[in-house]
């Protein structure tokens, strides 16, 4: 790249902007290109995060990608202006290298219909994509689940496997021929595909045809066969998934990287589990991710051709660890870093930035939250982990004997350490009855007697669970809680009462000998955080910062230590009198009386010190898309996610880190029961070491509850009961399966395919999958406003002008690609350039906007033009 090169003006109100290196150059791509690259050339991508709730954190993300022929010179352009433009950018911001094939996650995220690899290069001066070029018979190979992509194979049968999707591209004819052994989820975000190629490359004027059974779509295999020849033998086996299993992210590498002389010297500091510690500000380090990505960490008082060594020394160590040389890598600088780098260490706690403002989700201001607002506000409910104030309905359950016996009310929140417990709770939301079921597990102290919950108590408490959700219709959101690890709601749902034994409370038929003596730990400032836990009856148990009941036959103590506070000594006063109903004396530390110290079997030293404010690592949620693979555990990130990104066929993780939710679309083929062992592998195997009493909460698509949606920007509860004919793929496929008129095709010769216009559609007048109203408008106005060329007259239908110059786009949605950032020249025609904004589809107006386009149109005027300044529709 020349060193006299201007660096390209960037829009901060875009989210997303990509360069091509053409001729040593960089030169902006069109958004309506954004997805294709050729493999001969280098591209450079800036996320700049807009969401408010942006997973990524606040940092802008960088990459270089490149293709498989791209040449040396075009790479090192490429570098060099990834970083002259990091340096400019000025803000936190992440560096990538990223290689075709085997692009990250966070990559792939931002082309959500997906990618598209395109051979050759690109001649100076062509567009990137040709809105009416019809005559390019090609067949593209499209492979993924969550991330899909597609390169184009050579045009015959031995291209094709039995585990994939393929898409035979003829111009006005498009047909995707999917493989017996694929998935749903890769039938439909083929398809989805398979339309963003139509309607980016023939503006929509293409026809579409699907073959999932080709016995059922004898028309579309003649097609097939005029074009590609008849198959000769049996298809190639599926072929075997490039995937990295959870297991091998695990195992991760520390080393500290610097020069000696003219030496390179790598040396190893720590292995899992990693503390933040260990990076010193002063130098950088390599970490290995078991050689599925290696993250360079920059010290921000490192010495400056330290920081931009920093990818070649990663290529040196892939080259000296022998890894394929497409490993992603990922820079990071101080203080600016990515949360997956962030979340391989236990813990990690955010320095003042030195950059712009941090934005993403934040801190909860020490302010005692309003929980009258939970409702009102899922955000903050996802925050607080409460789905209200916990005044709703509770029916408790002890499993005993395989059964579920229910427990007295007055005994509610008196658990015991060695049985399960199933705690029913049922509140309103959104108009609507909900229920949350806990499955709460004991474990028992080490220096106790008793015996935590044994295997088959486990599996009773499963099965009982399941039971009771066959009779809710499986609507129950269920949250499996381990002893100690109780979330805020838990606690809250007994109102003060929670108290955990370690031998028997009293009320299953096992009381204590009334001369035990036993002591019990109180934390909690109110009686919606309380939790009473009994531990052993010896001095050393106690802590100077919190308060303490001590049970004898002949007494009742409640010792306060010299750290607690009014708030704290107020509970356990409430604690004492709720759950053990006897008169207290209160004990001061360091006025302790005699009998005090014999009942604990005398004087032990015990932690004096203040216990300091508990603060919170600063993590953020992320989201990944679960399959298995040889029985291991595959996850696949959706960065800067949205509900969009959840479809009824997945099972999707989403970690907060103080909790794990396995959402489960409504056709996903996975019990709730299984859902929790991939949970459990997850945090088993997590590189942080994370403790395995996380919580882990199991949700239905449509019944989430606001602690889950609260971590999604601009949810909508209704999304899913008002889904427009989603009969699901199985349907649509066959809705296109067959194509008439087949008998004339049968003398054409495969160039003459290209030219052949399908007329005749099923009767329900579908015209394909996935094609809700939003994407025929869009295919109208597509057609209106990229006249067809000479190609493109031969019996194509074309929509005539509107009266009054209206787009027909109205009454369906235009692509937001197409109105955000767009100067008026730039509209498409038709388009009022001062209600850009109208012509979106209702879906994409609510995920932008967060409101529906009545109750935009109801705010102030000075309102809407300030939302529409921010948002790129002013």
């Amino acid at each position: 790249m020349n060193e006299g090169d201007s660096l390209p003006a960037i829009h901060s109100q875009r989210e997303l902007h990509v360069w091509i290196i053409e001729n040593l150059k960089t030169v902006p791509v069109p958004e309506r290109a954004y997805g294709n690259f050729f493999e001969e050339h280098c591209y450079v991508v800036l996320h700049i995060p807009q969401n408010p709730k942006a997973t990524q954190g606040t940092s802008s993300d960088l990459h270089y990608w490149i293709g498989k022929k791209a040449g040396a010179e075009a790479q090192g352009a490429a570098g060099a202006f990834v970083q002259r433009l990091g340096e400019t950018l000025g803000g936190p911001t992440v560096q990538h290298r990223e290689a075709q094939g085997h692009e990250s996650d966070c990559f792939r995220s931002y082309f959500r219909a997906g990618i598209l690899y395109r051979k050759g290069g690109l001649a100076s001066g062509l567009k990137h994509v040709e809105t009416n070029t019809y005559n390019i018979p090609r067949l593209l190979h499209i492979k993924g689940t969550k991330h899909v992509s597609a390169a184009e194979v050579a045009l015959s049968w031995s291209s094709f496997n039995r585990g994939d999707v393929f898409l035979l591209d003829l111009g006005k004819v498009m047909i995707q021929w999917n493989g017996p052994q694929t998935s749903i989820s890769e039938k439909s975000r083929g398809l989805a595909l398979t339309y963003s190629i139509r309607d980016r490359e023939r503006g929509g004027r293409a026809q579409i045809g699907v073959v999932d059974d080709e016995a059922k779509a004898t028309d579309l295999m003649q097609i097939m066969e005029t074009v590609l020849g008849r198959r000769v033998g049996s298809l190639q086996a599926a072929l075997p998934t490039e995937s990295i299993n959870q297991l091998q992210k695990a195992n991760i590498r520390l080393y500290h990287v610097y020069r000696n002389g003219e030496d390179l010297v790598v040396q190893e500091v720590a292995t899992r589990p990693l503390t933040q510690d260990l990076l010193q500000e002063e130098d950088c380090y390599i970490l290995d991710e078991g050689g599925f990505k290696i993250y360079v960490w920059q010290g921000h008082m490192s010495k400056p051709q330290e920081k931009e060594a920093a990818f070649s020394r990663a290529e040196d160590f892939i080259r000296a660890k022998g890894y394929p040389p497409y490993t992603n890598v990922e820079v990071e600088d101080d203080g600016a870093e990515s949360v997956a780098f962030k979340q391989l260490f236990q813990t990690w706690f955010q320095k003042p930035s030195r950059h712009r403002k941090l934005g993403g989700l934040g801190k909860l201001t020490r302010a005692k939250p309003d929980v009258g607002k939970l409702h009102s506000q899922p955000e903050l409910a996802a925050q607080l982990r409460m789905v209200d104030d916990g005044s709703g309905k509770v029916e408790v359950w002890c499993i005993q004997d395989s059964c579920r016996q229910p427990v007295e009310p007055k005994h509610y929140g008196q658990l015991c350490a060695n049985n399960c417990y199933l705690v029913l709770y049922t509140y309103q939301w959104l108009g609507r009855v909900q229920s949350l079921l806990y499955l709460w597990q004991g474990a028992h102290h080490p220096h106790l007697q008793g015996h935590q919950a044994s295997p088959d108590e486990i599996r009773a408490l499963h099965r009982n669970a399941e039971e009771l959700d066959l009779t809710q219709g499986g609507a129950l959101v269920q949250e499996h809680v381990t002893m100690g690890s109780e979330p805020p709601h838990f606690r809250a749902i007994f109102q003060g009462r929670l108290v955990v034994f370690q031998g028997s409370p009293g009320h299953h038929g096992m009381g204590q000998p009334a001369s035990t003596t036993r002591l019990f730990h109180v934390q909690g400032t109110d009686r919606r955080n309380a939790r009473t836990t009994e531990v052993p009856a010896r001095a050393s148990s106690l802590i100077s910062s919190d308060v303490f009941v001590l049970v004898t036959a002949d007494s009742c103590c409640l010792w306060f230590g010299k750290g607690c506070n009014g708030d704290q000594r107020e509970t356990a006063r409430e604690v004492v009198t709720a759950v053990f109903q006897r008169n207290e004396e209160t004990v001061l530390e360091g006025q302790e009386p005699p009998h005090f110290w014999v009942a604990l079997g005398g004087r032990a030293p015990y932690p004096s010190s203040r216990r300091l404010p508990e603060e919170g690592s600063s993590f953020q949620p992320r989201l990944f898309e679960c399959s298995s693979q040889a029985g291991c555990l595959v996850l696949t990130e959706v960065a800067f996610f949205s509900q969009e990104d959840l479809d009824k066929h997945d099972t999707m993780l989403l970690d907060t880190w103080q909790e794990i939710f396995l959402w489960l679309g409504e056709a996903a083929q996975r019990r709730k029961e299984e859902a929790v062992a991939w949970g459990r592998e997850y945090l088993k195997t997590h590189p942080a070491g994370r403790s395995p009493a996380t919580p882990i909460v199991v949700v239905t698509q449509g019944h989430e509850p606001p602690t889950f949606t609260g971590w999604f920007f601009a949810w909508d509860p209704y999304k899913w009961t008002n889904s427009q004919g989603d009969e699901g793929v199985e349907s649509s496929l066959a809705a296109v399966s067959t194509i008439s008129e087949i008998a004339a095709l049968r003398s054409l010769s495969g160039q003459e395919v290209n030219n052949f216009q399908l007329s005749r559609w099923p009767s329900d007048g579908r015209t394909g999958p996935l094609a809700p109203q939003a994407l025929e408008g869009s295919q109208n106005s597509a057609e209106k406003e990229l006249e067809p060329g000479p190609e493109a007259g031969d019996g194509s239908s074309t929509h005539g002008s509107t009266s009054g110059g209206t787009s027909p786009a109205i009454n369906g949605g235009l692509p937001r690609e197409w109105l955000m950032h767009q100067a008026a020249e730039d509209l498409p025609e038709g388009v009022d350039p001062a209600r850009k904004e109208f012509y979106l589809s209702d879906s994409d107006f609510q995920d932008i906007f967060g409101k529906s386009k009545e109750e935009f149109y109801s705010m102030a005027k000075w309102r809407q033009q300030r939302e529409k300044q921010q948002l790129g529709f002013f």
